[in-house]
């Protein structure tokens, strides 16, 4: 199906992303699942750090880097409710992140997509995972009294690596 698909409709790819992979067609709807490549695994399962893109409230960009983490499906991280990019995010849930890899700087990732949902992280749990994976501790000692926290998860619709993968070139 998808080397029909690909050689009937080329731009079809390209409007996806070079790592996504058509898992079905017919009537026009097109269901893709994105491909993650070894390079982009490495990158999100290492201690990089994610800057990330929100369009703010008049429609400028609003950049900030964050510490995530990454289940195989979703890319999450944490914020205090009080954040602009939290603002940002539940006003419009198109985000797009960029991660440099920490142990070749000439390696990177971009990945766009959306916010599949924002919980709250009532007992900080989230909080401290991302913790232990940058700092091998808990995060008791950085939580604010009264600090309200929430999760941000994010569903990459796109990955753009550099350098390219071969599939890329």
């Amino acid at each position: 199906m998808e080397t029909s698909i690909s050689k009937t409709y080329p731009s079809i790819l390209t409007a996806y992303g070079e790592d996504s992979k058509i898992i079905h067609y017919e009537k026009g709807i097109i269901l893709t699942m994105l491909i993650i490549s070894e390079q982009t695994q490495n990158i999100l399962q290492s201690k990089a750090f994610a800057h990330v893109a929100t369009i703010g409230p008049k429609g400028e960009p609003q950049v900030s880097p964050v510490l995530f983490g990454w289940d195989g499906t979703y890319l999450y991280f944490g914020m205090n409710k009080i954040r602009q990019k939290h603002r940002n995010l539940k006003r419009e849930p198109r985000i797009a992140l960029s991660l440099i890899n920490p142990t070749d700087n000439f390696s990177s990732i971009e990945i766009r997509g959306v916010v599949d949902r924002i919980e709250d992280d009532v007992d900080y749990q989230v909080l401290h995972r991302i913790s232990q994976k940058y700092f091998n501790r808990d995060a008791s000692a950085d939580i604010q009294p009264g600090e309200e926290r929430v999760v941000i998860y994010v569903k990459p619709e796109r990955v753009f690596a550099f350098p390219p993968t071969n599939s890329e070139k």
